[in-house]
């Protein structure tokens, strides 16, 4: 998977993934009552990380993020030591 950003440092970069447009019950949920994405999927890493790999989904500390929107893609920009586990 390419990206048009390249991450510097130990910076990691990853695809927002889409919030769950409906719910446990089966409602449908407007755009703006989704809840931001917890989990994103690794694009792109800087040559300073060390545990993260390119395709690994990534669960990060609420606040530590850059959302960063390039054409129609959203991206997350976050350090390595902000982001708390990967998802199997």
């Amino acid at each position: 998977m390419s990206t048009p950003i390249q991450p510097l440092g130990d910076n990691v970069v990853a695809k927002a993934e889409e919030a769950e447009a409906k719910t446990a019950s089966g409602f449908y949920l407007p755009d703006t009552a989704k809840e931001k994405p917890k989990t994103s999927v690794v694009v792109a890493i800087g040559k300073d990380v060390k545990e993260i790999k390119v395709g690994d989904r990534i669960i990060y500390g609420g606040y530590t993020q850059t959302e960063v929107k390039v054409g129609t893609e959203d991206y997350v920009i976050v350090k390595e030591e902000n982001v708390l586990a990967t998802v199997k």
